[in-house]
């Protein structure tokens, strides 16, 4: 009489691989939201970064012609511009206004629209603390 030899199987069954793939999917669901909301903040500090390197440019303006008319701030590179419309308001002789408006995928963002005017006065029109 003969014995038969039982194989072992190797692999994986089909509820082992439908339990890693749910796992996946929990952790994904929970990752994906904070990395967007880390790109969204990536994207505010490079947009307040080019906001303050205008006003330092206004200052250097003003300080050697006495008025801030005439000042024609440096563009913010692309990444900026990609997602905030950087824009100066309220030109005047002793006064300005520059702001960044979030646009596209940044529209969403918490802070909204970031400003910075001569005095130093930072605001922001969303909610929470932006400016650090």
């Amino acid at each position: 009489m003969m014995l038969k030899q039982h194989r072992s199987q190797t692999g994986f069954t089909l509820v082992e691989l439908l339990i890693v793939v749910t796992i996946i999917g929990i952790l994904a669901s929970i990752a994906y939201p904070s990395y967007q909301e880390y790109i969204r903040t990536s994207r505010r500090t490079a947009a307040m970064g080019c906001v303050m390197e205008q006003t330092h440019f206004m200052e250097r303006f003003y300080s050697g012609n006495m008025t801030y008319v005439g000042a024609v701030p440096p563009a913010c590179p692309g990444e900026v511009t990609n997602f905030y419309n950087v824009a100066t308001a309220n030109l005047g002789a002793a006064t300005y206004t520059i702001s960044a408006a979030p646009t596209g995928a940044q529209a969403s963002d918490r802070c909204g629209t970031l400003s910075v005017n001569q005095a130093g006065t930072r605001a922001a029109t969303g909610t929470g603390t932006c400016w650090r």
